[in-house]
């Protein structure tokens, strides 16, 4: 299996900024960064993170207008489901550290202009007993 922290290719500056303004929001609010752009073969988490006991899965989606409806709106379930994969792949493979919680957030930012808004939204969705989603 292959593990490796590198960018996705060909990242756009748009969502690496995105996700740089959602680093910083998490740890403003307390939260630990572990790892960022973590792969797991082509499954990809945006950011690993921990507060007190809980282990976060942060996936960030950055838009520049509402166009196309909100950024969060795009995580639907397919998305979620490689997420919960590649947490679960990192877990067997001791890449992660064993926590009593594990939650799954989405961070949305809004981009207008230079200004941006942050929407952090914890426990996003929730995995069903068994892992499956």
């Amino acid at each position: 299996m292959s593990i490796e922290k590198r960018p996705p290719p060909d990242p756009s500056p748009l969502g690496r900024h995105g996700e740089d303004l959602a680093a910083d929001h998490l740890e403003r609010a307390g939260y630990h960064i572990l790892d960022r752009n973590v792969r797991v073969g082509r499954l990809e988490i945006d950011i690993v993170a921990t507060i007190g006991d809980t282990l976060v899965i942060v996936e960030v989606k950055t838009r520049s207008s509402r166009f196309f409806g909100m950024p969060e709106e795009s995580v639907g379930w397919h998305k979620q489901r490689r997420l919960v994969r590649a947490t679960a792949r990192l877990l067997q493979h001791g890449s992660l550290p064993r926590k009593n919680e594990i939650r799954f957030d989405v961070i949305s930012v809004l981009m207008d202009g230079a200004s941006a808004t942050v929407e952090h939204l914890p426990g996003a969705f929730e995995v069903e007993p068994g892992g499956s989603q």
